[in-house]
């Protein structure tokens, strides 16, 4: 039986930005709007935050954006964050405060998954050790030198594990060296996969189409994890969520109404 009693996409930004970074060797040209999401876990056991969005400050504070979304590095430049998206001021629509949150599962350590550490204090983290290593190397773009130093308070993983009974990290390697999924089984319906950016849309998914940008240009293995992630919904009859796919989030229920 799972622990899980409630879940919540959670639309913390949008960005704008050339298809082919989704879709590899495909959509050059063609500029496509990507949600950026995180997703809160209620469980019996505490709260759960599956990736944080971006760092609010680093989008909106002139001085930092240049440095960090400088147009000569960056092509499509930052994403699009309002004050009211960050995560503080999303938990207080359910009456929660980032002190509610007890653990947070990053799928890996891009700006668009991890910025919004700066907003969360007090909560577990939850990283994979080859994810660590990799972004540290510095060799990608979309890993922000200060969001990826370890704390000493976060918790480093190797592997598949379960957070609680009903909540499963999935290895989906191949975007990043240590990218990880999440299994969510929820008390009626359903379960769902998080697929995170082991497959940025349903493209991704039902073409089995690799991300534009992989890990080493390992695109086979990002490949193998689309596949492996197919195979465990089919198996188990249920959903595979993509992640930055506009049009599929504009089918889900919008915060703060919840999945249950």
């Amino acid at each position: 039986m799972t622990s899980v009693t409630k879940f919540w996409p959670i639309l913390t930004a949008t960005h704008h930005y050339d298809k082919s970074i989704s879709t590899f060797n495909r959509g050059a040209g063609q500029m496509i709007e990507a949600p950026i999401l995180a997703y809160l876990i209620e469980t019996k056991n505490g709260r759960i935050l599956y990736d944080v969005g971006c760092d609010y400050n680093k989008i909106n504070d002139p001085a930092m954006r240049k440095k960090y979304y400088n147009p000569a590095v960056f092509d499509f430049g930052a994403p699009e964050m309002y004050e009211s998206q960050r995560l503080p001021n999303q938990l207080a629509k359910l009456g929660l405060s980032t002190q509610d949150i007890d653990v947070v599962f990053l799928g890996h350590l891009h700006f668009d998954h991890a910025g919004g550490l700066c907003d969360l204090c007090g909560a577990e983290v939850h990283i994979q050790a080859d994810e660590l290593a990799a972004a540290n190397l510095q060799d990608d773009l979309a890993y922000f030198d200060n969001e990826i130093i370890a704390n000493p308070d976060w918790t480093i993983k190797e592997g598949e594990y379960d957070l609680v009974q009903g909540v499963r990290a999935i290895a989906s390697p191949g975007h990043t060296a240590g990218h990880m999924s999440l299994w969510i089984e929820l008390p009626h319906g359903a379960p769902i996969i998080l697929a995170g950016d082991a497959a940025d849309l349903t493209e991704n998914i039902e073409e089995e189409i690799a991300p534009g940008n992989c890990w080493q240009n390992k695109t086979d293995l990002a490949v193998h994890s689309i596949r492996k992630l197919k195979n465990l919904a089919s198996e188990e009859k249920a959903q595979l969520w993509p992640n930055h796919d506009m049009a599929f989030w504009q089918t889900l229920k919008c915060f703060p109404e919840s999945y249950s």
